[in-house]
């Protein structure tokens, strides 16, 4: 089954992550049932030209806002400047296996794919 993902947030990731090829961008997707929009965050790893940490204050900002009766927090998105659009090994390590959705955004390209207990699954996107 398919995400769906509204094209004005798919242009806005892809349009953030071209305007810093030096580094990866980040942030988190919301929506109940598909993802209909995204807060940017700031990106606070040591070194963002090949890893990313979305900074704890826009998290915090979006579960409290979730918890308020906002949107609930779908997943997470990221960038791979010079890379491919598919969970990297610090990504595999990294991740909860919570079922959350990761959008990866790489080289001329953007995929979905859920963090499970036992590793990243690809999952169809539908941009509506």
């Amino acid at each position: 089954m398919a995400v769906t993902i509204s094209s004005a947030v798919l242009a806005d990731i892809l349009a953030r992550a071209a305007a810093s090829p030096e580094r990866e961008v980040c942030g988190i997707l919301l929506g109940a049932g598909g993802i209909s929009s995204h807060v940017p965050a700031a990106n606070v790893a040591a070194d963002p030209r090949d890893s990313f940490e979305i900074d704890p204050t826009a998290l915090f900002a979006a579960i409290r806002v979730e918890r308020a009766g906002g949107p609930p927090i779908a997943g997470y998105y990221h960038s791979h400047p010079s890379g491919r659009a598919e969970p990297s090994a610090r990504d595999q390590a990294e991740a909860a296996g919570d079922g959350r959705l990761w959008l990866i955004v790489g080289t001329g390209e953007a995929r979905l794919w859920r963090a499970e207990a036992d590793g990243f699954v690809a999952v169809a996107l539908a941009i509506v």
